[in-house]
């Protein structure tokens, strides 16, 4: 049996896109299976092409998330509407067109995803979203074995980062090929640089927001729901709702806030029938985006998108939502649908 999927035909598909004349753009919701993949993709296509630029749509607060750009010279600039002068091809990874505002005015020509799929299929002339993968980062060392292309060092520990973050460290949505991924990786990446990354997780300006998240706890359904109010960045929510898996006895969480003009929903968790980017996907609907996989999702507004009347008193209109949300999974029709939708998830 082979090591992995063979992907000739796949590449095939993807070289015909690429012209020695263009310069592309992989623009990303950066996270560390996102910049890991975006880094593999550039590999693959730079040769091909005039020139690749890697842009960030976010902005980006985690310690362990800076480290991993220092430690591994990243080079991940801000998408800002300028770069449209020099690219003329884009191309997606780890996040879907309709996962961020601003993706929304692109014309991708690849994306390459495990998020669900949408019921439209994404009018692209290269796709490849595969649900059942742990990560993108694992798809993408698919495809540079498959093109021939040996991960130097830093692509690789950058890869293998990528895989430990999305299936949170072999425990959440892994599957034999991100495992087999790990471990062809391991011949090529520095566990010296891996741990100085591991170890770079909290800071301590934090450390209100943990106190805040504590005090405002509380259920919410089946679940729970935790108000920061205003933080620096969303990434806050994120290491929050992150430590809050580690609590024995908490269903599902979601750790709320508001950063950069928008109300962001961060949730963790969803054991058993419970699928979270579903929740996520109605918070916001008619109002804002949201999505993502069984057990971590993602969703936001733009405060300007608030009724007026309701923006003094955010936590209680989130929360209210949010139990809306979820007791919409508790109906007879919808837990059908939605358990069909989690089992054509899993592998």
């Amino acid at each position: 049996m082979a090591y992995f999927r063979v992907l000739a035909p796949r590449l095939a598909q993807l070289y015909e896109l690429l012209d020695r004349e263009e310069h592309w753009g992989i623009v990303i919701n950066a996270d560390p299976d996102a910049i890991a993949s975006a880094m593999a993709l550039s590999r693959i296509i730079r040769p091909r092409v005039a020139g690749v630029t890697i842009a960030r749509v976010n902005e980006i607060a985690r310690p362990d998330n800076l480290a991993m750009l220092r430690y591994l010279r990243v080079p991940l600039v801000k998408w800002r509407p300028s770069l449209r002068r020099k690219i003329q091809r884009y191309a997606i990874v780890d996040s879907q067109v309709h996962h961020h505002p601003d993706f929304e005015g692109l014309d991708f020509c690849i994306v390459i995803d495990h998020h669900p799929k949408p019921e439209t299929p994404p009018a692209v002339p290269f796709v490849d979203i595969r649900p059942d993968y742990g990560s993108v980062s694992t798809m993408m060392t698919e495809y540079l074995y498959s093109a021939g292309v040996r991960p130097g060092r830093l692509l690789a520990t950058a890869l293998q980062y990528g895989i430990r973050t999305d299936t949170g460290t072999f425990g959440r949505n892994c599957t034999e090929v991100d495992l087999r991924a790990y471990h062809y990786l391991s011949r090529f990446s520095d566990p010296a640089l891996m741990t100085r990354i591991l170890r770079s997780e909290y800071l301590p300006e934090w450390l209100p927001y943990f106190s805040r998240a504590f005090e405002t706890l509380r259920p919410c359904g089946r679940g729970s729901f935790a108000w920061l109010g205003k933080v620096s960045s969303g990434d806050t929510l994120v290491v929050v709702a992150d430590f809050f898996l580690k609590v024995h006895g908490l269903r599902w969480v979601a750790v709320c806030g508001v950063s950069g003009g928008r109300l962001i929903a961060i949730f963790r968790g969803g054991f058993g029938t419970m699928d979270l980017g579903a929740i996520a996907s109605r918070l916001f609907a008619g109002m804002g985006g949201g999505g993502g996989h069984k057990n971590m999702a993602r969703a936001e507004m733009a405060l300007t998108d608030v009724p007026a009347e309701l923006r003094s008193g955010l936590e209680e209109f989130l929360f209210r939502r949010l139990l809306e949300a979820e007791k919409k999974r508790s109906s007879p029709s919808a837990a059908v649908q939605e358990d069909g939708a989690a089992k054509g998830r899993e592998r």
